[in-house]
């Protein structure tokens, strides 16, 4: 794979690589299937080295096109392991009030991990830091620059002799101590992508609210965690279940948890959410981001709706006919 990147790299004039979609499609594809370091030692062999902080810098954004839900998120954190992980930072930038003054600089990160949507980077010390991308955020990783880093939406720079991991409208930023994790993801049900997923115990969760929308249910991350409104809206078109149904009510229930389960599985490796086969533009989705369209099952039009307590409301999208009440 690193020979034929270097071969399709060699023979890419300069000004293509930002004019040229293709290009840039071929560049992505090689991106996703090597590593960090083998992306810029090819770059470098081919005398390219000049494209690494432009390459990768703006490629290596793990949720381009895609909600930042569990899949995207563990992606985020086995990319951040990749570049961070087993070395030394040589800087860090914390640009939120709190935590201004905390310097990493000289420790050396030991792991980066997902935990639901959280991502957990562990430094020596007995340092973590604890960041959630909310519905905006985004991890770009780069080689190493002493450019300046001017964007206002930058909350957070880790970088070491070799990578630069920059986060960008990070809604959570905070340095906790590693033994005391259990304070801001203890909450958290069983996580979809994590290797303690427990079916049964999210399911046992799941019930013991039967009155509850299994809409709002699904989006609770003290019930399982990992899922947003994509993969809820999903999910639940796939089983034939209105959003609006009681938990007591739904049939089946461990086998729509083990089918959210499977969804984010089937997309954590790729960049972009496809739940319908179909990778082709606006192809991706059966309800999801669909309102007033047709039904691609029944022809019926997709509705959509808030639901949630008030001022915790979020969108939800169905079927009406398909996902009766």
């Amino acid at each position: 794979m690193a020979r034929w990147f270097a071969l399709l790299i060699r023979f890419i004039p300069p000004t293509a690589l930002s004019s040229n979609l293709v290009v840039g499609h071929l560049l992505t594809f090689f991106q996703q299937q090597m590593s960090n370091d083998d992306v810029a030692v090819g770059l470098r062999r081919c005398g390219r080295a000049d494209w690494l902080p432009q390459r990768l810098g703006t490629t290596r954004q793990w949720h381009i096109g895609a909600m930042p839900e569990g899949d995207v998120v563990w992606r985020a954190a086995r990319q951040l392991h990749e570049a961070l992980a087993g070395r030394v930072l040589i800087r860090s930038d914390f640009r939120v009030p709190r935590f201004a003054t905390t310097n990493l600089a000289g420790r050396t990160v030991t792991d980066a991990a997902a935990r639901g949507k959280h991502l957990l980077i562990r430094v020596d010390g007995d340092i973590t830091v604890h960041t959630h991308l909310r519905m905006d955020g985004s991890w770009r990783i780069s080689a190493t620059s002493d450019a300046p880093l001017r964007d206002h939406r930058i909350r957070l720079v880790l970088a070491n002799q070799t990578w630069q991991a920059v986060g960008h409208q990070l809604g959570i930023v905070e340095v906790v101590r590693t033994s005391r994790e259990s304070r801001v993801v203890g909450y958290l049900g069983p996580d979809l992508l994590g290797p303690d997923w427990d079916a049964a115990e999210a399911v046992r969760r799941l019930e013991a609210q039967p009155e509850r929308a299994i809409g709002e249910a699904l989006l609770d991350q003290r019930n399982l965690a990992g899922i947003g409104n994509l993969y809820k809206a999903e999910t639940l078109f796939l089983r034939g279940i209105s959003p609006w149904q009681p938990v007591g009510q739904v049939e089946r229930l461990p086998e729509l948890v083990e089918l959210a389960k499977r969804l984010l599985e089937s997309n954590k490796e790729r960049i972009g959410q496809v739940t319908t086969g179909s990778t082709a533009r606006g192809e991706q989705t059966w309800v999801y981001g669909r309102a007033g369209r047709a039904c691609r099952r029944c022809g019926t039009a997709i509705w959509r709706a808030d639901q949630g307590v008030v001022l915790e409301e979020r969108v939800t999208f169905w079927c009406p006919r398909c996902q009766p009440s």
